[in-house]
């Protein structure tokens, strides 16, 4: 019997026509106004899922009897109910490493477009109000030989870290749940407890995953701890951040700026962080170019794949869904 895959999210094309031959595939239109009912209507056949950026649990799976592999097209996967698909013996694969380069060029890109208030000053000059050579009002702040905080340095925010210390000659300081000896000595990275770092840091990125102890790492109390000049950057999760929070520091000018990819609420249509001259937002798109969406979506097939096949996935969130001893061939 073919199996069948669902893809929920836009696929490219030249893609899941590759797999035709060996499975049945059905591609969904996500913008549809019905794109639940669909969903609803093709999950009994199911036996794969591939997409992104959709809450999938127990009430939307739950006519899904013969799903096998929910394979997403990112990193992150805290909209997936992993304990309810681990009890169901569902795999559940993500897409690390593919967007770490990205991801961390966005990061740079908002450091220095809240250090030097690039937006601000882009509208400023073509709302018509250059009409005199710029003064201290319309000052940013160097880059250059400051110091970067990390919090959480894994590989995306090693990535960021390396831009820092070898492009811009930064001081790299980081707190995690454990050191990194390499890191250390690749960065002259110094290992500080994350109230020390906020104190210390320029420019402060959390870069650890949601969930329920990363919910509002970041809030009031971590925000009265940076310096009035330091900038926040958040290319992680929303909710890492508190943003009524961050909107009252902004306000405030307890901090200088942030920049920001990522919101508690997204898509985000309205919010007090718009009425901020302080503030970059972008519509989450750090790992938004063709070559690594192209990239992540190859890799997420794989993993479809290798889980319908019969194999080990590479990138198997949940390896508890295999049985104790239970070794496959790896993909």
């Amino acid at each position: 019997m073919r199996k069948t895959i669902v893809a929920f999210s836009r696929v490219h094309p030249e893609l899941l026509e590759s797999i035709a031959t060996e499975f049945d595939v059905i591609q969904l239109d996500a913008s549809a106004p019905d794109r639940d009912a669909r969903l609803q209507k093709v999950l009994p056949r199911a036996h794969g899922l591939i997409g992104f950026n959709r809450r999938l649990g127990e009430a939307e799976l739950a006519g899904a009897r013969q799903l096998e592999i929910l394979s997403t097209i990112s990193v992150g996967y805290d909209s997936y109910d992993v304990g309810y698909l681990t009890g169901r013996g569902i795999m559940l694969t993500n897409t690390p490493d593919v967007l770490t380069e990205t991801t961390a060029d966005l990061a740079f890109a908002l450091i220095l477009a809240t250090a030097r208030r690039v937006p601000e000053l882009d509208a400023w000059v073509r709302s018509g109000q250059w009409t005199r050579p710029v003064d201290e009002t319309r000052f940013g702040c160097d880059v250059h030989g400051k110091t970067l905080g990390i919090i959480g340095l894994g590989k995306i925010g090693a990535a960021i870290a390396r831009r820092g210390r070898f492009g811009f000659g930064m001081d790299i300081v980081y707190s995690g749940n454990s050191r990194k000896p390499e890191l250390e000595r690749e960065l002259g990275a110094r290992f500080l407890s994350r109230e020390a770092l906020l104190a210390e840091a320029d420019f402060v990125c959390p870069m650890v995953p949601l969930t329920p102890e990363t919910r509002h790492l970041i809030g009031t109390d971590e925000l009265a701890l940076m310096k009035p000049e330091a900038i926040l950057i958040n290319v992680s999760r929303g909710p890492v951040v508190d943003e009524q929070a961050l909107v009252a520091a902004l306000q405030a000018g307890r901090i200088r700026a942030a920049g920001l990819d990522v919101f508690a609420r997204e898509p985000l249509s309205a919010s007090p962080l718009f009425a901020l001259n302080n503030v970059v937002c972008l519509p989450h798109i750090g790992s938004a170019t063709r070559e690594t969406r192209m990239a992540m979506a190859r890799r997420a097939l794989e993993n479809l794949l290798a889980g319908l096949r019969g194999q080990r996935p590479r990138d198997l969130v949940n390896p508890q869904v295999l049985a104790a001893g239970e070794t496959l061939p790896l993909a």
